[in-house]
């Protein structure tokens, strides 16, 4: 069995060291995501805006500059814009026509994201990338191939590949999924991509990730295991009505 073209691990045993990290991390923080690192960072997937044909990424900086919000590493899309609604209102209509993925780091990002990591890993050739196994399309046998087990019922699937297969699109067409999960075989550095947020979080090594938050292209804030990820995690800007 394959998933975006890549061999299905049936041995989840390399996974297990995540498995037990996520078990022991405090719920609802980076330290139920991810194991223990040097440093971490919360990584932003970027709105959309539409211009003709072309698909132009939007930060979420430049979304709380255009609402007076502020951007900071704990803010919440809901919160930079001032509203649960998934469509822009009339008056950010200008900036940005679509929100931030949820729970899939659209592929331009994971290719800057996988060349940065790329040089901070032995072992580039050799990564292991998980993706949950609820989405419900392609894995209708609950045990075969077998799960890495994680908190929350968030198990993956495994696929074996190098970190530059980061860009591949693990789900069935129509569908869209990248890896929930990726890592390399020395285990320099771990890559979080939640299925009900719209940011990924890594953790790595102080240079890895003084590299990451220096990247054109990527909109990243450092980010620490206590860190919440939950949807009231901004206490500096205000939650929306409505709920």
């Amino acid at each position: 069995m394959q998933l975006g073209g890549l061999p299905v691990e049936t041995d989840v045993w390399p996974g297990v060291w995540i498995s037990v990290a996520r078990r022991f991390g405090e719920a609802g923080t980076v330290a139920a995501l991810l194991p223990a690192f040097e440093s971490y960072a919360r990584v932003f997937h970027p709105a959309v805006r539409y211009d003709g044909d072309d698909d132009i990424e939007v930060s979420w900086s430049e979304v709380a500059a255009h609402n007076g919000t502020r951007a900071h590493p704990l803010m919440q899309w809901h919160t930079i814009t001032g509203s649960w609604d998934a469509e822009p209102s009339e008056r950010q209509a200008a900036v940005w026509d679509d929100g931030p993925a949820e729970g899939h780091l659209p592929v331009e990002v994971a290719a800057r994201l996988a060349a940065v990591l790329g040089r901070h890993t032995t072992t580039p050739e050799e990564c292991l990338f998980g993706r949950c196994d609820g989405f419900g399309y392609d894995l209708p046998d609950p045990e075969t191939p077998p799960r890495l087990l994680l908190r929350e019922n968030h198990d993956v699937v495994l696929v074996r590949g190098a970190v530059t297969d980061a860009v591949r699109n693990l789900a069935p067409e129509p569908h869209e999924q990248s890896a929930n999960l990726w890592w390399p075989g020395d285990r320099a550095w771990c890559v979080a991509t939640e299925i009900d947020l719209t940011s990924t979080y890594v953790g790595g090594s102080a240079a890895c990730i003084a590299e990451l938050l220096r990247t054109p292209g990527i909109e990243a804030l450092p980010a620490r295991p206590e860190d919440p990820t939950a949807f009231a995690a901004d206490t500096l800007n205000p939650l929306p009505g409505g709920r």
